[in-house]
């Protein structure tokens, strides 16, 4: 259904606040100052449906490099869902990223809307909640992810991600209210993460790491920043058995899920090494 009253453009950065406030009451528990970072990473990225001059409906498209986008904050306002804004929303927003590779994590019950726009299933992702607190490991190889010269940090995360993410790691990393370590191997990054500080806790993402025990150390380091009994979330693909094996040594619990799909060929990422997803809106 078309309606000559809706418009859809480009998020202004405080419009990007009302996506924000919107995904908390769906429940998806944004950071403190993910709208800064996720605006930096592709300011022309972020869509709004507008009815009469009123946000109705957002999605987010950010542009990776030349071949990549990620897809995500696909959210219509209660009162205007089932009127047709949304898909009109969703498909202004695909044509913003056509001849690439779209990734989403969107909520399983829409995996077959998602197909019906050329989207497969790769697999699950399964976000965890836990306790915060605890010792903080000593290790000489662990230090501050700032000590390490941002390139070198960037070299490392590319291995995670289809393309290059430079501008959106660069603020990721170095947000208020969060703190970042990398853990290092014959004086070489060999694992990172970031907890950062959320509507209700704090999450653990990215988490990367060479083996298992690198990023058993790194989370128990990056939870240990946090007040004891604070909750912790890590979103985990599910494939990897040893991210598995973490959350439940660490007694957490499975609170929500999603489907990471892919439109376009699915990128050959090091999932075995992925134990902690940076964020299910900007993959």
């Amino acid at each position: 259904m078309q309606n000559k009253n809706f418009t859809i453009r480009t998020m202004t950065r405080e419009e990007l606040d009302i996506a924000v406030d919107w995904a908390a009451k769906e429940g998806w528990n944004p950071g403190l100052h993910d709208a800064d970072c996720f605006h930096a990473a592709d300011p022309a990225g972020f869509l709004v449906g507008l009815l009469d001059g009123m946000p109705v409906a957002t999605i987010s498209v950010v542009k990776y490099g030349e071949h990549f986008g990620f897809l995500g904050f696909y959210i219509v306002y209660p009162d205007y869902r089932g009127k047709g804004y949304g898909i009109q929303t969703w498909n202004a927003g695909l044509e913003y990223l056509a001849g690439r590779t779209v990734g989403l994590d969107g909520v399983v019950a829409q995996q077959d809307n998602y197909r019906k726009s050329g989207f497969e299933l790769a697999y699950r992702n399964v976000r965890y909640q836990g306790s915060g607190g605890g010792t903080i490991p000593a290790s000489a190889e662990m230090i501050l992810l700032s000590a390490i010269p941002f390139d070198e940090v960037c070299a490392y995360d590319q291995q995670f991600s289809p393309t290059g993410r430079k501008q959106f790691l660069r603020g990721w990393i170095s947000q208020p209210d969060s703190s970042a370590l990398g853990i290092l191997k014959n004086e070489k990054l060999a694992g990172y993460g970031v907890i950062r500080s959320c509507r209700s806790g704090f999450k653990i993402g990215p988490l990367f790491a060479d083996s298992p025990e690198m990023a058993d150390r790194l989370f128990t380091a990056l939870k240990s920043n946090t007040p004891g009994g604070s909750p912790v979330f890590l979103d985990i693909p599910e494939v990897n058995l040893a991210a598995v094996d973490l959350v439940k040594r660490h007694g957490m619990t499975a609170s929500f899920e999603t489907a990471r799909m892919y439109k376009g060929p699915q990128p050959v990422l090091p999932l075995n090494r992925l134990y902690g997803v940076t964020s299910f809106e900007l993959g």
